[in-house]
Parts: structure tokens; C-alpha cells; sequence
């Protein structure tokens, strides 16, 4: 009788422990350093590079950075812009100045014909002060209104091994399943297309298991 060949996993760190030497490099998000030592901050898989040194949160909610891309949603319309859900503790405000290219007049122009009460967008956050006003933009390249479709939630911190190396992953699953899907650094990802359930099993799959190794060859067989 064979033994049973345990699951390989990605190397988890716990906060306070060393990570690598500084060596020149930048020290990003979950990590910290003291002495040219880097710790990690948070609970989480390290990464290193020449360039640079952090750490991928296993679990937490999303705290708007600028420069996020983020799948939102309107929740209100009001006279001089729309509140947006950005799966945050936090609301987003999108100016109309920000969301619209040409000139309105407010008076005259019901700007829900823009974007209405439980439209999705992706977007940008382009402001986030010390007391959370949290402002978004929709004048970034590739950001866009988000036409039907669904949306699920993730853990933030899961989206770059959602999207993978390069996108190979989320491209994968696109292939594989006939759906259009973008990926919002905030944990919401919106889905449309062919096979939504199938696209939306592989997406919790490599949430459930981000952690481990082989996971690609895994989704692969799973989307046949």
C-alpha cells in the first residue's frame, strides 16, 4: 500500500518573523523592517525579488489605497456625482467631473442616465484621505461601465492569484469557460458569459486554496 503524498504548500509567515535582508530592496505592503532585517506584519505568504520585498495577507478586509482598480457598485445617485460600494467599511464618491468626459449641465440632465442605482463600474480610487473619503475616477485607462453580468466576493488579498502571473490564470478561466470576467483588487469580481457557475467554481477554488502548489494544473483539469 502506497503512502499518501501530503499537499504541498507556499511557505506562511507570521507577523514579526524574518523574512529576508533588506539588501536594497523596497519593502512593500504586510512587511516591515528594522536593521536591514524585514519582518512580516501581517499573516501571510512572503514574496521577494530583486526589487522588492512583501507579504500577501491570507485574510482582511479591503482598505481603499490609491491607484486600486476596484469593481464597484452605485448605490446612490446624487446631484453632483453617485456613491459607490467598493466592498470597503468605507463608501466612494465618483464626481461627475470624474465619471463623465463631456460638460453636463446638472440643471437640466438627470445624470442617473450615466450610471444608475445597481450599475457596476470598474474603476479607480484616486483619493483616500487620513479620515476614509474615499474618491473614485473613472478617467483611468481601462476603466469602464460594467454591462449585466454578476458579481461574487473574494478576499482581497486572493486577487493576484486570481488574476496570476502575467494574467494566466483569469485568462485560463476566460478560455475555458466562455465568460468575460474582471477582477477588482478590492475582492469583487464581475462575471458574464457562457458559463458563469463554472468560472465562478474555479474563482473560489483558488481562494480556498490559494496557499497551495500546483494549483494552475489543478484549475486546468477542473475547466477540462
Amino acid at each position: 500500500m502506497t503512502e499518501m503524498k501530503k499537499e504541498e504548500v507556499a511557505e506562511v509567515v507570521v507577523p514579526g518573523e524574518f523574512i529576508a535582508e533588506k539588501a536594497g530592496r523596497k519593502v512593500g505592503k504586510g512587511a516591515y523592517y528594522e536593521a536591514e532585517k524585514v519582518f512580516a506584519e501581517v499573516l501571510g505568504i512572503p514574496r521577494t525579488d530583486e526589487n522588492e520585498i512583501f507579504v500577501i495577507p491570507l485574510s482582511g478586509v479591503y482598505i481603499p489605497d490609491i491607484g486600486d482598480k476596484v469593481v464597484g457598485t452605485i448605490t446612490t445617485v446624487e446631484i453632483s456625482g453617485w456613491m459607490v460600494d467598493v466592498n470597503s467599511p468605507y463608501l466612494a464618491f465618483l464626481p461627475l467631473s470624474e465619471g463623465v468626459a463631456e460638460f453636463v449641465d446638472t440643471q437640466r440632465t438627470d445624470i442617473s442616465r450615466f450610471f444608475d442605482v445597481g450599475d457596476f463600474i470598474f474603476c479607480k480610487i484616486s483619493k483616500s484621505t487620513k479620515n476614509k473619503t474615499i474618491q473614485v475616477s473613472m478617467r483611468a485607462i481601462g476603466s469602464r461601465k460594467l454591462l449585466s453580468g454578476i458579481t461574487i466576493k473574494v478576499t482581497p488579498s486572493k486577487i493576484p492569484r486570481i488574476i496570476g502571473k502575467n494574467g494566466s490564470m483569469i485568462s485560463l478561466i476566460k478560455e475555458k469557460t466562455g465568460c468575460d470576467i474582471t477582477a477588482g483588487q478590492n475582492g469583487v469580481v464581475w462575471i458574464r458569459g457562457v458559463d458563469k457557475a463554472k468560472a465562478i467554481e474555479a474563482i473560489l477554488t483558488i481562494e480556498r486554496e490559494s496557499h497551495t502548489i500546483g494549483l494552475t494544473e489543478k484549475i486546468e483539469k477542473m475547466l477540462g
